[in-house]
């Protein structure tokens, strides 16, 4: 298992914090998904390394940004 950590801004309550988890949570090889509100914090578990444009991707479709 490999674990990632990214930070996305613009979250400001728990159903952005939901939209963040099932978007990242549909990339193929995730396993677990948590993420904190107060820091915009996202921590990753996969069986495989990520590439950042796939979480850039996926949470931009929930409608936020990778920083």
């Amino acid at each position: 298992m490999t674990t990632s950590t990214f930070t996305i801004s613009g979250m400001t309550c728990g159903h952005c914090v939901a939209s963040v988890r099932e978007e990242i949570g549909e990339i193929s090889g995730v396993d677990r998904v948590e993420v904190t509100l107060d820091t915009g914090a996202v921590e990753v578990v996969s069986d495989r390394v990520l590439d950042r444009d796939e979480i850039a991707a996926a949470v931009s479709e929930a409608g936020y940004r990778l920083t």
